[in-house]
Parts: structure tokens; sequence; C-alpha cells
């Protein structure tokens, strides 16, 4: 007998449309900034080849980070007061596209990005199943391994090691077992 694991995102999800759909119906301008300051100018331009190459460096490193605790905050900037884009329960894992100050540009397994806070975040020890469909968690690292659970989209799993192209994690509930890593992000 299988065991069904659940876990939805719906919530993550929901946030992140009402936002999209919030900035969608912004007035034309909303988001653009004058300044005709050549000194600015040249500092705009010196910061962002900056940020491109901690982009780079980061995505060079393709760090991983997992969020510490529910309700943590992914907002469209760099800062507090910026809005929310998404909220995130604990464990989600996330990379690391950009790092300014005391925040990460990161992004999930949906290609949904924002800014977190470094407080927020820890060592990514968790994965995401990225599968569309239904998976099978196995009890060893082969296709022949017996199913011990199915497992859906987006339930997050805390990875234990990996062997060839498997990775053995193990669910909240307490559920181990073994996952092709092409279903899993990251």
């Amino acid at each position: 007998m299988n065991t069904q694991i659940r876990l939805s995102h719906v919530l993550s999800r929901c946030l992140l449309a009402c936002s999209v759909l919030v900035l969608l119906s912004a007035p034309a301008g909303y988001a653009k900034t004058a300044s005709t300051s050549k000194d600015h100018a040249k500092t705009n331009k010196a910061s962002k080849t900056k940020e491109t190459k901690e982009t780079s460096k980061a995505k060079e490193n393709s760090e991983t980070v997992s969020v510490l605790k529910d309700g943590a905050n992914v907002r469209t900037g760099p800062d507090a007061k910026d809005p929310v884009a998404m909220e995130l329960f604990q464990g989600y894992p996330l990379k690391v596209v950009e790092k300014k100050g005391d925040w990460l540009k990161v992004s999930d397994f949906d290609n949904d990005s924002g800014w977190i806070s470094k407080k927020m975040v820890g060592p990514g020890k968790t994965v995401i199943v990225s599968a569309k469909d239904t998976i099978n968690m196995r009890s060893e690292p082969k296709e022949s391994g017996t199913i011990i659970a199915n497992i859906e989209h987006g339930v997050v799993l805390t990875k234990i090691s990996t062997k060839g192209d498997w990775v053995q994690v193990k669910h909240t509930k307490g559920t181990e077992g073994w996952i092709n890593k092409k279903l899993l992000w990251p």
C-alpha cells in the first residue's frame, strides 16, 4: 500500500499571482525613475557593473538556500519596504541569483524570483518535486526499488544523500526513500 504524501504551496502561488496583478495594474511610469545628473548616471553604471559581477559569481556558484521559517516574505526589491511578491513556508528551496547587502535575489523551481533577507534563509538542505505528475519514492536508488510513497508536484523534502542519479530524501512526516534527481529541483 502506497502512502500518499501531499503538501500544497497554493498560498505562495496565490500571493505571487496577486502581486503580479497589482504590479500590472499600476499606472504607467510606476516603476520608472527620472534622473538627468551625469554623476548619477556614472554611479548607476558602476553599480550595475558591480551587480553584474556579483550576479555572475552567484550563477557560477549555483548557491542554494532553504527558508528557515513559515511566512518568509520574498519582496520585489532588496528592502523591507518593497512590496511582498511571495510568502514562503519553512524548508522551501531557492537558488541565489544575486547578492546585495543583507539581501539575496532568489528564484524558485517555477523561475519566480524576488528578494529575501539573508536572515530568513539557511544552507540549502531541501529539494522540491518539480515533476508535473505524481512521482514515486523508492526503497532503493534504482527503478526496480519498491515504491514506498507517491509524491506530488511542489512537495518539499530534506536531502539526505546522493548516489549516482538518485537522491535520498526525507519527508517532514518521516518517510524516507530515493527519488531520481531529474524529478527534483535544485
